[in-house]
């Protein structure tokens, strides 16, 4: 019977897993060991590496699925052989999650009409240009400004902008702290599980090399976001908070981190929605210039 190790990820195998996603590249906001590492704890998913590439894991009640191998083309074909070899001996489907097109173009070459595709609107990524998030020029975007415009307005000699570092960190800490309290995630499975990962990433955030940006007014913490590049032309947006009370404070937390930190990509991708309905309307406002979608893959019934 085939064996294979998979294990969860730690600090420790950082190094190996940045390699395989540094060399083969992604815009999906899953694609960074942050990202890996933070949720862990969270969802039952393990790595390995088969047949040289890297290989995720995600199980459920008994059942699980793969990400799309990570590495050279012709160890893909020798790790989906494997991993799809793997199940058969369980007695378990293969299938495969978190596919974007560019994999399953690949995946159709490789096996040609065996699987199928089914892309779920509310895992897919919201990608945009940097300099329009950083500008908000344009007509689409006049809402954005005036919140912005009003923000300086109300606040004009008593606000600012700073990057994240280890100097106000703890700052940060317990302004996630209060958020949590303001937010009701005690009561609310999802939001106590984002709140913990948002204060793990404060935690871990030199370890993890992130970068951060921070919002004050009259000197205290009133937003603050944490992301990373994700590949050469696209930023990813991990976190961000603010007080629901500072009018303006998302707006304009989302503008000035991307104007001081993001500028370098020509994207930023600012994770998806979720299905929530309220979270789909705020991305959706941005315009985003496209979409990563994302997939579950199956091999198809032959009648």
């Amino acid at each position: 019977m085939i064996e294979i190790e998979f294990k969860k990820a730690t600090l420790e195998d950082r190094p190996l897993i940045l390699h395989y996603f540094h060399h083969y590249t992604s815009r999906s906001c899953e694609r960074t060991f942050a990202n890996v590492y933070l949720w862990a704890r969270f969802y039952n998913v393990t790595f390995a590496i088969v047949e040289e590439t890297l290989v995720f894991r995600s199980e459920e009640d008994g059942h699980f699925s793969f990400t799309f191998p990570a590495g050279e083309t012709g160890q893909i074909k020798k790790a989906i052989d494997t991993l799809t070899a793997y199940c058969e001996e369980r007695n378990v489907p293969f299938s495969m999650y978190c596919v974007t097109p560019e994999n399953f173009e690949e995946l159709e070459r490789l096996y040609p009409g065996r699987f199928e595709v089914e892309y779920n609107e509310d895992d897919a990524d919201y990608v945009y240009e940097s300099e329009k998030l950083a500008t908000l020029s344009g007509k689409k975007l006049h809402a954005k400004r005036n919140h912005i415009n009003k923000f300086k307005l109300l606040y004009e000699d008593r606000w600012s902008y700073e990057s994240l570092t280890k100097d106000n960190l703890e700052e940060c800490f317990q302004m996630a702290l209060s958020w949590r309290n303001e937010n009701g995630c005690e009561d609310d499975e999802e939001k106590n599980a984002e709140i913990c990962v948002t204060l793990n990433s404060l935690r871990l955030f030199e370890e993890l090399e992130l970068v951060g940006g921070v919002l004050k007014v009259d000197g205290k913490v009133v937003a603050f976001t944490i992301g990373e590049p994700i590949c050469k032309d696209t930023f990813v947006v991990h976190i961000e908070k603010a007080f629901a009370d500072v009018e303006g404070a998302y707006t304009m937390i989302n503008q000035q981190f991307v104007q001081h930190a993001c500028l370098d990509y020509p994207y930023v991708n600012r994770e998806e929605d979720t299905g929530s309905e309220g979270l789909r309307k705020a991305k959706r406002s941005y315009r985003p210039v496209f979409m990563v979608q994302k997939g579950y893959v199956k091999e198809k019934e032959h009648k």
